[in-house]
C-alpha cells in the first residue's frame, strides 16, 4: 500500500459530508483519464417462492373451517388424554422407521434416555417449542401440519400425534440440553446469513465427507450414524426454535445444497444415513423450506431430477432451483445479498474471525454489471479527513485491478494505492482490500478493466473511519 497522502492547506469542506461512491462504464479502448460520471450501481431484485400467508384473515373459507375442525380435534384429544399415544406405524412407513431405530442405539452408559409415553395436558404439550392451542403462534403450527397434507383434517391430525409421539420417544428436549454432538461438522451443515425476505440460510455441503477421515468418524458403525442422525435433529431443532413464529413472522428457511464433490451412491453409509434424516424431518418437521436451491450441479443430476419433475405438485417445484457450477454465484446473488453469501461461493461473506474486522455480514454491498471489453471505474468522493476502507471482489476475476487516489487541489499529487495487476479466479484470496488515510478533499479511484468478451459482476462496499494521526 502506498505512503499517505501529505497535508495540504486546503481544509475539508464544511459542514463535512458523508462520502459516496459512484460508478460508470467506461469502453476498454478510451483513455484511461475519460470524463467520470454519475451513474449508480443497482442492486439484483429477489426472485423467491412467495409463501402462503399465516394470517387467519387471509386464509380461504376451506382453510380456514379446516384449521378450526384441527384445533377442535387437538382439542377432544387433550381432554380425553389420548394426544401423545403412539400410534401405530402405517405399512408405508414401518420397514423405514425399523431401520431408523435400529440405527439410533443408545450406549448403556448414555446421558440420552429416551422418555416414555405418557398422558399429556394442555399446558405441557408444545411443539418446536411452541404450546398447542395458546395464542396465534399455535395455528402457524397447526397451519404446517395442514399445508403438508393438502389442509386433509384428519391426515394433519394424525401427522400431528406422531410428530408429537415420535419427539417424546426421541427424547426432543434433552437432545437440546446436551453439548453439540457435531462438534467435526460445522462445515457440513451451518447457517450463515439471511436471504433478501429475512429467511435464515442453511447450508448442507456434503462434499465435506470426501475426507476420509471425517466419513470414517461419523460412519463407520451403527453407533456413529445414529449419532450423526441425532446431531442433524439437534441442529435442526435448535434453528427451528430461533424462528418467529407469529402470523407475520419468518417462520421458514432458506436451504442451499452444495453439490461438488458430493460423495456418489457407492457411499451406502451416507446414503443411508441421509435417507433416514430425510423421512424424519419430512414427517417431523414439515413445511419449514422456503426454498431449495442446489448449486455446483452436475449435469446428471438436472437430468434425474427432469425425470421426477412430472410427478412433483406445480408447488413443490417452485421451491426448487438448480445451477451448475458456472451459475453458482449468479443464482445466489438472485435470493441472498452478496454481503450475506459466503466467500466459496462467490460472496463477501467470511467466517466469523479476526481476519477482517472492517466489515460484517451487515454491511452492503453494490452490485454492478461490468460489460466485456469495458473499464469500469467507482469513484468513493471525500470530503472530510477520514480513513476509507473497501472490498473489492470480480465474480469470475481475469480482470485487472487498481486504486488510486486523486486530490481535488491543483497542487496536489495522485497517489498508486494498489498498482494495476490481472487477477484470477484461482487465486488464493478472491476479495481485495483497501485502506487509505485521507487528510485532504479529493476521491478514490477503484479501475476494474475487462479485457474479456464476457460480462463480470463487480461487487464491492466501503465504509469511513475516523481520522488518526
Amino acid at each position: 500500500m502506498a505512503d499517505e497522502a501529505p497535508l495540504t492547506a486546503e481544509p475539508p469542506l464544511e459542514p463535512p459530508t458523508r462520502p459516496t461512491a459512484l460508478a460508470q462504464e467506461v469502453p476498454a479502448d478510451e483513455p484511461e483519464k475519460g470524463k467520470l460520471g454519475s451513474g449508480k450501481a443497482s442492486i439484483l431484485p429477489a426472485v423467491s417462492f412467495k409463501e402462503e400467508s399465516n394470517l387467519v384473515s387471509d386464509l380461504s373459507d376451506f382453510q380456514r373451517r379446516a384449521l378450526d375442525e384441527l384445533k377442535k380435534l387437538v382439542q377432544e384429544s387433550l381432554d380425553a388424554n389420548t394426544l401423545i399415544s403412539p400410534p401405530p406405524p402405517s405399512e408405508t412407513a414401518e420397514e423405514e422407521m425399523t431401520a431408523i431405530q435400529s440405527d439410533i442405539k443408545l450406549e448403556e452408559s448414555s446421558s440420552y434416555p429416551v422418555e416414555a409415553f405418557g398422558r399429556a395436558t394442555r399446558g405441557d404439550v408444545s411443539i418446536w417449542g411452541i404450546p398447542l392451542l395458546k395464542d396465534e403462534r399455535s395455528d402457524v403450527v397447526l397451519l404446517k401440519f395442514l399445508r403438508a397434507r393438502d389442509f386433509r383434517v384428519s391426515e394433519a391430525f394424525d401427522m400431528v400425534k406422531r410428530t408429537l409421539s415420535w419427539r417424546r420417544g426421541f427424547g426432543i428436549e434433552m437432545l437440546l440440553e446436551e453439548e453439540d454432538l457435531g462438534d467435526d461438522l460445522g462445515k457440513v451443515v451451518f447457517m450463515r446469513g439471511h436471504d433478501r425476505d429475512g429467511h435464515p440460510v442453511c447450508y448442507n455441503v456434503y462434499g465435506e465427507f470426501q475426507n476420509k477421515e471425517l466419513y470414517a468418524k461419523t460412519f463407520s458403525d451403527e453407533g456413529k450414524t445414529g449419532r450423526f442422525l441425532r446431531w442433524r435433529i439437534q441442529f435442526l431443532e435448535r434453528s427451528v426454535r430461533k424462528l418467529d413464529f407469529g402470523p407475520g413472522g419468518v417462520n421458514t428457511i432458506f436451504q442451499v445444497y452444495d453439490l461438488k464433490n458430493a460423495p456418489g451412491p457407492g457411499r451406502t453409509e451416507l446414503r443411508r444415513a441421509t435417507r433416514q434424516a430425510l423421512i424424519l424431518l419430512q414427517d417431523n418437521y414439515p413445511e419449514f423450506a422456503a426454498k431449495q436451491v442446489f448449486i455446483n450441479v452436475p449435469w446428471w443430476y438436472i437430468a434425474f431430477y427432469a425425470m421426477l419433475s412430472p410427478f412433483m405438485t406445480q408447488r413443490t417445484k417452485s421451491k426448487f432451483v438448480f445451477a451448475g457450477p458456472s451459475r453458482t454465484a449468479d443464482t445466489l446473488f438472485k435470493y441472498i445479498s452478496p454481503e450475506q453469501v459466503p466467500i466459496q461461493y462467490g460472496g463477501l461473506c467470511a467466517d466469523y474471525c479476526d481476519c477482517n474486522p472492517e466489515f460484517t455480514i451487515n454491511d452492503p454491498a453494490t452490485e454492478v454489471i461490468i460489460k466485456p471489453t469495458t473499464k469500469q471505474f467507482v469513484e468513493i468522493l471525500v470530503s472530510e479527513r477520514c480513513v476509507i476502507v473497501w472490498e473489492v471482489r470480480v465474480v469470475g476475476w481475469e480482470v485487472s485491478y487498481g486504486a488510486e487516489f486523486v486530490p481535488n487541489s491543483k497542487f496536489g499529487y495522485t497517489v498508486i494505492v494498489h498498482k494495476a495487476r490481472k487477477l484470477w479466479a484461482g487465486d488464493d484470496d478472491p476479495v481485495i482490500r483497501g485502506r487509505y488515510k485521507i487528510s485532504e478533499v479529493g476521491k478514490i479511484v477503484i479501475t476494474i478493466d475487462n479485457p474479456s468478451f464476457k460480462k463480470r459482476k463487480l461487487l464491492y462496499r466501503f465504509k469511513v473511519l475516523p481520522y488518526s494521526d
